[in-house]
């Protein structure tokens, strides 16, 4: 991105549109499916069986809520990257740089340490919106963090 963005006020939330859209639209398609099905199943299966179709599919949305929360939060004491299973949270001067590589998943974070973290709360299938949120991200660690002047 060539234009120069001016960092966004804090505290700032990214979080992709599209996979939250399908995590929690299978979601509910999960609950409501599991919920009918347990309503139309046959005789010979009991109110115990019946039960238990309508856990599985809550819990099978449950694991699309963990896709469905991805996110990358930034305020005054530094970055909180919410994933699927894991929430890391580090301050300014740990936060070196963000990359997005053309084909990749999600952008990339680097830090001090010499660790690197995926950011699944800016998905790389979001083109534009996702160089948006990189480059926003970017002049806030420009800002805050330690990182070297461009």
């Amino acid at each position: 991105m060539s234009e120069i963005v001016t960092p966004p006020s804090l505290p700032v939330t990214w979080r992709p549109r599209r996979g939250r859209l399908v995590a929690y639209g299978f979601a509910a398609a999960a609950i409501i499916g599991s919920v009918v099905l347990a309503i139309a199943l046959p005789a010979p299966f009991g109110l115990a069986d019946k039960a238990f179709m309508v856990i599985l599919g809550c819990v099978f949305a449950g694991v699309l809520h963990l896709l469905g929360r991805c996110r990358v939060e930034a305020d005054d004491r530094g970055v909180t990257l919410v994933n699927a299973l894991r929430t890391h949270s580090y301050t300014w001067p740990e936060v070196l740089d963000v990359t997005l590589v053309d084909g990749e998943p999600w952008a990339k974070i680097d830090f001090a340490d010499g660790s690197t973290v995926g950011a699944m709360g800016i998905q790389g299938s979001e083109k534009e919106r996702a160089r948006r949120q990189v480059a926003e991200l970017t002049a806030l660690i420009h800002e805050r963090g330690e990182a070297g002047e461009p």
